[in-house]
């Protein structure tokens, strides 16, 4: 039913706002049906939040000692987090199990899946079939049929172009796409992301598939354990095999450039994975380093396409300056070994990566709280989840009135757009549904 809620509220509200409002309308049902927050007598405890209790509550969670600065107060996001990488303390959250679609963000969890499976000078032939099948308006990195590809070539075209069609051939190559897709819920099981549901690989927009700022963060985490991975994310450019000319028979090549647009303008910044898609709207999650620390910031559905950027920028700034002064809200969970069992202990996922410079300081305005997805029962109605879509439309579109946008207060370049994202490029987002004209 719940699902069948959200659908119906996505799909009947078609502008921004709209779209924000039905992923807040799910939200609120799931948050306020009847029998969420009491249990009849002999049931059995609800289960707590992964990662501890004040991760399972709505609105900002965190715990300033003396000397902490506050929070950001022109937030707009819909789910945030910051964690130190290292010790894995959630240092402050907002909704961070809360359930949405991740956008290119998946593919963090498809590269820790993946990518430990295959030499990454291994030569591929591309063929017709493995490009088969993308949704329309996919981002491409450019792969063509019936030519040669190292695996390091199509792991760049993953990262830095968000390439569906490069996720689609390793998926091939790793046995096919719904093979793929199994191998990746074990693997979101293994690492305790247990707020995610994987319908395709690249994290183009599929009804059902959704994750949670938390659950990003482990993804990003565990990839970071990887020093391909951790390559591939920081790397700002590069050269991709094109084409061979038919007049000299040689290969060519052409860039491509990361759409991570914070990497190589925030101070420190060593990735992760950035995403847009018309349902997610925004998605980010980035790693960066200051003074022997590494902090990890998630952050989905800021109220317009580039303030996702500007947020986490403002939370990392947070992060570096509070870090040492609040009490952690919770905890990042320690994956699983195959046989089931945590390791003893995890290796430090960055500690090949260089020290960044200082960070400066960002402001930043935190929406009223929204409890994340909770389980609840079957009884709620059609008509009742359309009445709560309508009204939380009503209350975005005038919140959105008052002209509530993100403003810098930092040296470092404006990174906000007009409300509406507009028709993006392919090189704007790493978008994995971008709307065509």
């Amino acid at each position: 039913m719940h699902l069948d809620a959200y659908l119906t509220c996505r799909t009947s509200l078609l502008s921004r706002p709209g779209r924000r409002a039905a992923a807040l309308a799910t939200a609120l049902v799931l948050a306020t049906a009847p029998g969420a927050a009491a249990l009849a007598p002999g049931d059995p405890p609800p289960p707590s939040a992964v990662g501890g209790e004040r991760l399972g509550q709505s609105g900002v969670q965190v715990s300033p000692e003396p000397g902490a600065p506050k929070l950001p107060t022109d937030l707009t996001a819909m789910s945030w987090l910051v964690a130190d990488a290292d010790t894995g303390n959630v240092l402050a959250a907002y909704n961070p199990h809360l359930r949405l679609p991740p956008a290119s963000t998946l593919k963090m969890l498809f590269a820790d899946t993946v990518l430990p499976k295959f030499d990454r000078r291994t030569m591929h032939t591309v063929t017709p079939e493995e490009l088969k099948g993308m949704g329309a308006g996919s981002s491409l990195v450019g792969i063509k049929e019936d030519l040669d590809y190292r695996v390091e070539d199509l792991w760049r075209g993953v990262f830095l172009s968000s390439g569906n069609d490069a996720v689609h051939v390793l998926a091939h190559m790793n046995g096919g796409i719904e093979e793929t897709v199994r191998q990746m819920q074990r693997r979101a099981v293994e690492l305790g992301a247990a707020d995610t549901h994987v319908i395709s690989p690249d994290g183009y927009d599929e009804d059902g598939q959704l994750t949670s700022a938390y659950d990003l963060t482990l993804f990003a985490r565990e990839g970071l354990r990887n020093p391909d991975f951790r390559s591939y994310c920081a790397t700002k450019n590069a050269q991709f095999p094109g084409a061979v000319d038919s007049r000299t028979g040689q290969r060519a090549t052409f860039g491509i450039v990361n759409t991570d647009r914070l990497l190589g303008k925030y101070p420190g910044l060593i990735g992760v994975k950035n995403g847009y898609t018309t349902n997610a709207g925004s998605t980010f999650v980035g790693a960066a380093q200051h003074g022997g620390r590494t902090l990890l910031v998630a952050v989905m559905h800021p109220d317009t396409y580039m303030q996702v950027y500007d947020e986490t920028a403002a939370l990392l700034d947070w992060g570096f300056g509070a870090a040492d002064h609040v009490t952690p809200v919770g905890k990042l969970v320690t994956p699983k070994q195959p046989d089931g069992t945590a390791p003893g202990s995890a290796a430090s996922p960055l500690a090949a990566a260089p020290a960044p410079a200082k960070a400066t300081g960002r402001g930043g305005l935190a929406g009223p709280g929204r409890r994340p997805s909770l389980l609840g029962p079957e009884t709620w109605t059609v008509a009742g989840t359309l009445s709560l879509c309508a009204a939380a439309s009503l209350w975005l579109l005038r919140r959105r009135q008052r002209g509530l946008l993100a403003t810098t207060s930092t040296g470092l370049p404006a990174l906000s757009e007009p409300a509406e994202a507009p028709d993006a490029p392919e090189d704007t987002g790493g978008a994995t549904a971008l709307p065509r004209r």
